[in-house]
């Protein structure tokens, strides 16, 4: 494989790989780069790794609602208009085995009119009768998804693309390089020689007057929470908002909303190093130290505390837990870091014990699950008069500074 080619791996059930192909073209011939499309089955590779046929069915509401709304801000965020059909994921099968069929010159079109029947139209890409006549627009015949050579092609495409440590979709492969997720293209900017801010706004809009305010909420037990709070103040900075830290217990959140303590523990060997290797980008771009910790995971409890009681302490104990590998669960190290950052220990230790400041993390903890919050880092965006939006992910930095630099995004339906 020539080192101008960019593998595109997709399946149009995806929202995310819908997104990421309407510009891979683009991106591509920015960097002097050839797409090579590849399609696959996602359900095939989830069923190869592990993973359940629909993630989706698995996660809690508040995990199903945010990411039913991140479809469409990031859709949005991106000049596109998506709604999400209240039966998704539905069948992609035949609509994958036409993408195989059809020429490869063609193979991109097709695929984004496949995309745009799913994710704009609302159309079931299962039906024959939607498929025949966009098969047809392609010159494509749709009798040809029962095709037994169709039919291997795709579980073959499928294989080897398990087999090269493709879990999800989409994936993007140049070189060593593997790029999971339409949010990455940074980061592979990054590796292909391009300074790139992955926090910079991809849409704007009329800056909000007054300012817009933001807040974050954080627990020093998450290596994502970590990455956020490096960045956060510059975001906010930037677009002149208002930032207030909002520390909560992220464990209690977790059993409130029904997500295992440990999300990551529950991730198939394949993905789980695939998020240790991204988190070492992230830090990368964010030009920040990382060094997972020894004792993970981290009880978060009396850190929470004493960031909650002296908010100027987080960043110590963020970089003493997640570059530092100091255990600041245990209250000698973390008097230690207290001391070595200019805080008088003794006295915020003890202010961080008394019952005011237990009694609000518990209320930060209840406004973070009443605003929708499913982990963290998980930003409420508060511009004029509008509704606040809530943004979960560290990742989700950009979409953060668009939303501060007055891009209004429309409005989500209801889940079902």
């Amino acid at each position: 494989m020539s080192a101008a080619t960019l593998r595109f791996h997709y399946d149009v059930v995806c929202p995310f790989a819908a997104i990421a192909a309407h510009g891979i073209e683009a991106f591509a011939a920015a960097h002097g780069l050839t797409v090579q499309w590849c399609p696959v089955l996602l359900g095939g590779l989830l069923r190869h790794f592990g993973a359940p046929d629909d993630p989706n069915a698995v996660q809690s509401a508040a995990r199903a609602a945010n990411t039913r709304r991140d479809i469409v801000l990031q859709a949005a965020l991106h000049g596109l208009r998506f709604a999400v059909p209240r039966e998704h994921p539905r069948r992609t099968l035949a609509a994958m085995r036409l993408v195989v069929a059809a020429p490869p010159d063609s193979r991109p079109a097709l695929s984004l009119a496949l995309m745009d029947a799913y994710w704009r139209d609302g159309l079931d890409l299962a039906d024959e009768a939607v498929l025949a006549p966009i098969a047809q627009a392609f010159g494509v015949a749709c009798s040809r998804i029962h095709d037994d050579d169709v039919k291997a092609e795709l579980r073959a495409r499928t294989d080897a693309a398990a087999a090269a440590g493709v879990f999800g979709v989409p994936t993007l492969l140049w070189g060593e390089q593997r790029i999971w997720g339409h949010d990455r293209l940074p980061l592979l900017s990054r590796a292909l020689g391009r300074a790139v801010d992955p926090a910079a706004p991809i849409r704007t809009g009329v800056p909000p007057q007054p300012p817009a305010q933001l807040r974050f909420f954080h627990d020093v037990a998450s290596p994502f929470s970590y990455l956020a709070s490096t960045q956060i103040e510059r975001v906010c900075a930037a677009a002149g908002a208002t930032l207030q830290r909002a520390p909560i217990l992220l464990g209690a959140l977790f059993r409130d909303i029904g997500t295992a303590d440990v999300p990551m523990f529950t991730m198939h060997p394949a993905k789980q190093a695939w998020v240790r290797q991204d988190l070492d980008a992230w830090a990368a771009a964010w030009g920040v130290p990382l060094r997972f910790p020894t004792q993970f995971p981290i009880r978060s409890v009396l850190p929470q505390r004493v960031c909650l009681a002296e908010p100027a302490a987080t960043a110590a104990i963020d970089r003493a837990a997640w570059a530092q590998d100091v255990p600041v669960a245990e209250r000698d190290a973390l008097g230690e870091v207290l001391q070595r950052a200019g805080f008088d220990a003794r006295e915020l230790l003890a202010r961080a014990e008394s019952q005011a400041i237990k009694d609000a993390l518990r209320a930060h903890t209840e406004a973070a699950r009443l605003a929708g919050a499913c982990g963290v880092p998980s930003m409420l965006v508060s511009v004029g008069a509008a509704a606040p939006r809530l943004v979960w992910g560290q990742d989700r930095l950009a979409t953060v500074a668009s939303l501060l630099a007055g891009f209004v995004p429309p409005a989500v339906d209801p889940a079902p």
